[in-house]
């Protein structure tokens, strides 16, 4: 993530004047809250008296995604606090949150509340499953579990649901600014985590990923490769690549066994750069 100071020293600041509050903790309220700061917002970071989960969790990515934003510790259950966040909304373009309708309810922050005290206010309901299920628990492997990108063997290699959510969530904050420059009015939308699982599964839902597929290993250009000391991944899928992978490797024709013997003859870092030297996608793959 770019830090939003090298943003705003390069002119690069859309959202410079806009100004955001987050009330979100863990992972995909405060990645999108990252990406309205890389562009130029003004975030305040509200956190809890016990603090983000995420900064004990991974402390180093908690510090990555609070980059270039105030944070502050405020008791939303006290009268002091509720007062101390009043003060923040009256001034704040966007909203984020991330906690159940019911318990924003118990906040006296429902949909209907925030958007009579604050018509001008764009906020972004982060919720596991939209309306009407948007009370009902879960986190980022209970959404990839519904959508199928759990295997049964295995925990999921990264918070795909969180993360892709964030980014959704960003986007919505910025839709909402479009549509309140129009209309003056600001607005709230949710954004559901099992939604963005299910967008994630739909290339391997329409086949493209699964075994055999175009994506899945049914493309000999297209896929991973042992070469002598590692593993590249080869990405030549369009014709021209292909055709330049089959000629700069001297082969006859795009055979998966053919290309799998020629990467064994190599290492990595000279198929990363026969890749450049014949502008094929070829890349490292890295260790996790």
């Amino acid at each position: 993530m770019r830090n939003p100071a090298d943003a705003t020293a390069a002119g690069d600041d859309p959202l410079r004047g806009t100004r955001v509050v987050s009330l979100a903790i863990n992972v995909p309220g405060p990645v999108a809250a990252a990406r309205l700061a890389a562009l130029g917002a003004e975030v305040t970071k509200v956190e809890p008296p016990a603090g983000d989960f995420l900064a004990g969790a991974a402390p180093v990515w908690y510090e990555e995604l609070a980059l270039g934003q105030r944070v502050v510790t405020i008791d939303l259950k006290s009268v002091a606090g509720r007062a101390e966040l009043d003060a923040l909304l009256e001034q704040a373009d966007i909203l984020i949150v991330s906690s159940r309708p019911s318990a924003l309810a118990r906040l006296g922050l429902e949909r209907a509340t925030v958007c009579a005290r604050h018509p001008r206010l764009c906020t972004v309901s982060i919720v596991g499953h939209p309306s009407p299920d948007s009370d009902v628990p879960g986190h980022d492997l209970t959404y990839q579990a519904e959508a199928g990108l759990v295997s049964p063997q295995a925990l999921p290699v990264t918070l795909f649901s969180d993360v892709a959510a964030g980014i959704d969530a960003a986007a919505a904050a910025l839709a909402l600014l479009v549509g309140r420059s129009r209309s003056g009015v600001g607005g709230w939308r949710e954004v559901a985590l099992v939604d963005a699982a299910r967008a994630l599964a739909a290339p391997r839902d329409h086949g493209l990923t699964r075994p055999g597929g175009v994506l899945g290993g049914g493309s000999p250009g297209y896929g991973l490769y042992p070469a002598s000391d590692g593993v590249v991944a080869i990405a030549a899928l369009e014709a021209h690549f292909l055709a330049r992978l089959v000629g700069g490797l001297g082969i006859a024709h795009s055979d998966a066994s053919l290309i799998a013997a020629k990467i064994r003859e190599r290492r990595v870092d000279e198929w990363v750069t026969f890749g450049r030297k014949h502008d094929i996608p070829i890349a490292a793959v890295a260790a996790t």
